[in-house]
């Protein structure tokens, strides 16, 4: 995620876009909340999938472009 912008959607559907964690925690909190990463499980390996920060489960999304 290193400053790559990144969409985050919580659980009811709240749009946060920050480039660094640090940034998505002050949109949230005023910097006060603790932050833990968010994993799932997949039939290749368990993946970060995005954060936890205050009462926030956040999904990260990130831009892909295809080779054409």
């Amino acid at each position: 995620m290193k400053n790559k912008t990144t969409l985050f959607i919580d659980q009811w559907g709240n749009k946060f876009i920050a480039k660094t964690v640090k940034e998505l925690r002050l949109q949230i909190s005023a910097g006060g909340s603790r932050i833990s990463k968010m994993y799932c499980d997949t039939k290749n390996g368990t993946k970060h999938i995005g954060y936890v920060i205050g009462g926030h489960w956040l999904t990260a999304y990130q831009r892909v472009e295809n080779q054409v």
